[in-house]
């Protein structure tokens, strides 16, 4: 724990928060790949519920540890509830396809449920008091806690998808995705300050494309108030053996291999510590 540390937040064993004392927070709210007992029957297969996870993020960016970066990460998969939706369900992006707080179907439209066990309005309550309520107030928690050291803080989505899945976008996805609400939810300084830094990289990239921040970069993100937010969705391709056939549990996930995401977390450490050093600037 960071000597900043005032006060711990009641942690389950399914809310990790690690504590930095940089102006950083790193959000990780689709890794998770636990289902609660109560559900797990109710689910096609354990497989169809997690296929759309965000495959070995939390590994992906294990190196930020070591930055003095403040982490958020729930175990929960995003099929039981999804903690980057609003609350209220409304669409983050109206007239595209996008999956729910309590999705029904998976991103390829296909139905997660089995017939008669689709979440009731109980169950949605249920899920949002255990689980998105207090993933959302570790943040808070974590904010809060770091703007009383530092005038600026940046909250940074950490995201992944496949790199082609139509329904929800044309064609293939670019390899680094960065939302950042069409400016909204960051100064225009920090949004150049990422721009450039991708450029650098030398990988594909798009600002604000497809996927320009979920409920958790449109709602932290407060640059007048001192609080910046940023969401990355990476292409899988960047950083795993992505398949080009259609997915089974034979061939998803691929295995975690430290070897295909080393190039990429030298990017995005790269990327990490430049928002860290400008977050420390700014008065």
């Amino acid at each position: 724990m960071s000597a900043l540390s005032t006060s711990s937040l009641p942690q389950a064993d399914w809310l990790l928060v690690h504590e930095g004392s940089s102006p950083l927070i790193c959000s990780i709210p689709h890794a998770g790949t636990h289902i609660p007992a109560p559900y797990q029957s109710r689910f096609i297969s354990e497989w169809a519920a997690l296929r759309d996870s965000d495959w070995w993020v939390d590994r992906l960016y294990g190196f930020a540890r070591d930055m003095d970066v403040t982490l958020v990460q729930t175990r929960i998969s995003r099929s039981v509830i999804d903690v980057n939706r609003p609350a209220d369900n409304r669409s983050l992006y109206p007239g595209q396809a996008s999956t729910d707080l309590c999705p029904l179907n998976n991103f390829d439209g296909e139905s997660l449920y089995l017939p008669g066990n689709t979440p009731t309005g109980q169950d949605i309550d249920d899920r949002k008091n255990n689980y998105y309520q207090p993933y959302h107030q570790a943040l808070q928690t974590q904010i809060a806690r770091l703007r009383a050291h530092h005038p600026t803080v940046v909250l940074y989505d950490c995201h992944s998808i496949r790199s082609r899945i139509p329904r929800l976008f044309p064609a293939q996805l670019p390899l680094l995705n960065i939302g950042t609400y069409e400016g909204r939810s960051c100064s225009p300084e920090l949004q150049a300050l990422i721009d450039l830094q991708c450029q650098h990289s030398g990988l594909e990239y798009v600002i604000n494309g497809r996927f320009k921040g979920g409920a958790i970069t449109r709602h932290y993100g407060r640059p007048e108030q001192g609080i910046h937010a940023v969401q990355m969705e990476i292409a899988c391709r960047a950083y795993m053996q992505e398949p080009d056939t259609p997915l089974s549990s034979l061939n998803w996930p691929p295995a975690w291999s430290l070897q295909d995401a080393a190039p990429l977390q030298a990017v995005l450490s790269s990327l990490l510590q430049a928002i860290q050093e400008w977050a420390a600037c700014q008065n």
